[in-house]
Formats: C-alpha cells, sequence, structure tokens
C-alpha cells in the first residue's frame, strides 16, 4: 500500500504541470459558458464592490494607472524590441516574439468570438473593443510568465532570478487587478484571460523547452 502511494505521488511530480494546465482549462470554459448565456456572475459583483466602490481613491487611482501602463500593447512592444536588441541567442528572442504574437491573436479571436461588451457607468479610463477576456491579463500571464521561465532557467545568480521572478509575478497579479479597479473589466474577464494563458504557457513551454534546454 505504501508503495502505490509512493508511485501515485512520483505520478502527480511529473504531471503536475499537465493537471495545471486541464484545471486552468476547465475553469476558463466554465466562466465562458457563464459569460455566453449572459448569467451574473456572483464573483463580478463581489469585486465590483471590493474594488471600485470599497477602494477608489484619488492616490490609488494614480498608482493603478501606471501599473495598467505596463500591461498595455505599448510598453510590451517597446520592451520586446528592447530584449530583441540586447539578447543575443536568436532562438530565444524568436521564441518571445511567437509567445506574444500567438497569444496576441488568441486574445483578439476570442473578443471577436464572445463579444462581451465592457462595464459601464464606472470606468477612469478610456479602453475600446470588447470585454472578455481581458487583453491585459491574458497577454501579460503569458509574456510575462515566460520570461520568469527565462529567468529561471537561464540566470545563474540564485538570488537575482529568484527576486525577478517574484517581482515580475507580483507585477502580473497587480496589472490583472489594475483592470477591474479601472471599471474596464469585469473580474471573470480578467481571471479567464489569466487562466486561459496559463494553460497556454504550459502548452507553449513544454513545446518550447527542447530549444530552451539546448543552450544551456
Amino acid at each position: 500500500m505504501k508503495e502505490k502511494i509512493v508511485k501515485i505521488i512520483e505520478i502527480i511530480k511529473k504531471k503536475y504541470i499537465w493537471l495545471i494546465l486541464f484545471m486552468s482549462l476547465v475553469i476558463f470554459l466554465e466562466i465562458l459558458q457563464d459569460v455566453c448565456i449572459q448569467e451574473k456572475i456572483m464573483l463580478d459583483n463581489i469585486f465590483y464592490r471590493f474594488a471600485v466602490i470599497f477602494l477608489r481613491r484619488p492616490i490609488l487611482t494614480e498608482i493603478m494607472k501606471v501599473i495598467t501602463f505596463f500591461g498595455s500593447a505599448y510598453f510590451i512592444l517597446s520592451l520586446t524590441f528592447l530584449l530583441i536588441t540586447v539578447i543575443k541567442n536568436k532562438k530565444i528572442v524568436l521564441l518571445i516574439i511567437t509567445n506574444l504574437i500567438l497569444i496576441t491573436s488568441m486574445n483578439i479571436i476570442l473578443k471577436n468570438i464572445v463579444q462581451r461588451p465592457r462595464p459601464e457607468g464606472y470606468r477612469l479610463v478610456e479602453e475600446s473593443g470588447y470585454s472578455f477576456p481581458s487583453g491585459h491579463s491574458m497577454v501579460s500571464v503569458a509574456f510575462y510568465g515566460f520570461l520568469i521561465y527565462l529567468i529561471l532557467a537561464k540566470f545563474k545568480n540564485k538570488t537575482l532570478k529568484i527576486a525577478l521572478s517574484v517581482l515580475l509575478g507580483i507585477l502580473v497579479l497587480l496589472i490583472a487587478f489594475s483592470r477591474i479597479y479601472l471599471g474596464v473589466h469585469y473580474a471573470t474577464d480578467v481571471l479567464a484571460g489569466g487562466l486561459l494563458s496559463i494553460s497556454y504557457l504550459v502548452a507553449f513551454i513544454s513545446y518550447t523547452k527542447k530549444w530552451i534546454d539546448q543552450d544551456k
């Protein structure tokens, strides 16, 4: 019995990344179903009351506007061009660009399929286009998430790579929350975008890992 338990634990350790992909995708599909049938979702109401009614302050609004900028197309494209000039490994550069193109295309396609209108009446910034899934959330998770993977895989300084990974992880969470706070997305837009990107990122990294590992 003990040996069977040990074997199960070992299998889970080896396959946990695919479990994350599966669970993220299942929750995303559940949210998508609720959005498509236009069902009122409790999570959206909870975050509306917390972020919009309870938290909003002038100083925090300015901070959130800065944070959301780090998830904008302008900033991410600028950072991508900077990485292209700094990183000498052409394979890594190509993967960064491919990752950004794939996740952006996926977001645009989904937005135009679902066509969920943005929240009305409490926006602090102007945004065009559809609401579901959040582009900021979806692209940030995939883009910064892939950078975190590269940092962990390539950096030799343990302290530096952990610090950078944690900072980028916190940034992604703050970008996601800023979209709800600023009133341009429902909480389910942000959560669904993040979950779908996690599933995508697991598949993308698993497929490209062999090229990244070749240069170790």
